[in-house]
């Protein structure tokens, strides 16, 4: 990556204060991301990895995309089985997450570390002490550069009432786990700080 250098964008005239933009590595995805464990059954023996790049593209039908390394030891269940696990865990589980992105399912069989269950679909490996989880078949498996841009569709969703307040999920009890890069770390949310598509209504322009 080439070094930082200066760069006026705009006066201080022109912004009505001291702003003086700098131009910073073009290559950094600064945007918090959910920091999930993704299931599968690999060789009859089910698998997880950490994984980052995941979001939401549709809601009806209900689709979420993830880009994974195409040699990666979990992508091989995917292929195989058509579909997966997304599994989110909390700040507890933070030392066994960054040990699944660390290690090979090929090399250390990572479903000793959890208590492994199956849902609807049967075969799919979700771990229980995870606040939600999530059963997906594939839609599309879209290769690109070195990355397998898998999409999947929801088929079920399992959580647990201590999870819950008045039949919905909340957040703090969850304590959900946030990457972050540069630097590469993990998180957890804040604090709410407005209700969205609401709190911009207080604007009158």
């Amino acid at each position: 990556h080439r070094r930082f250098k200066s760069q006026n964008i705009a006066s201080d005239k022109q912004r009505g204060m001291n702003m003086t933009k700098i131009e910073i590595d073009s290559g950094i995805a600064p945007f918090p991301k959910p920091a999930v464990l993704v299931g599968s059954m690999v060789d009859d023996k089910p698998n997880f990895m950490n994984l980052a790049w995941l979001t939401r593209i549709s809601f009806k039908p209900h689709m979420w995309i993830m880009s994974i390394g195409k040699n990666k030891h979990t992508v091989k269940g995917i292929r195989e089985q058509g579909k997966f696990s997304i599994n989110i865990p909390g700040a507890d589980l933070v030392v066994k997450l960054d040990y699944c992105g660390i290690t090979s399912g090929s090399k250390v069989d990572k479903s000793k570390l959890f208590d492994v269950f199956y849902g609807e679909l049967k075969d799919i490996p979700m771990i229980r002490e995870c606040s939600i989880c999530f059963e997906l078949t594939v839609s599309q498996i879209i290769e690109m550069f070195d990355r397998a841009l898998i999409i999947g569709e929801v088929k079920h969703a399992y959580s647990e009432e201590r999870f819950l307040t008045d039949g919905k999920l909340d957040q703090k009890k969850i304590n959900q786990l946030i990457y972050t890069q540069p630097p590469s770390q993990y998180w957890t949310l804040g604090e709410k700080i407005a209700d969205a598509f609401s709190i911009g209504k207080e604007l009158n322009v």
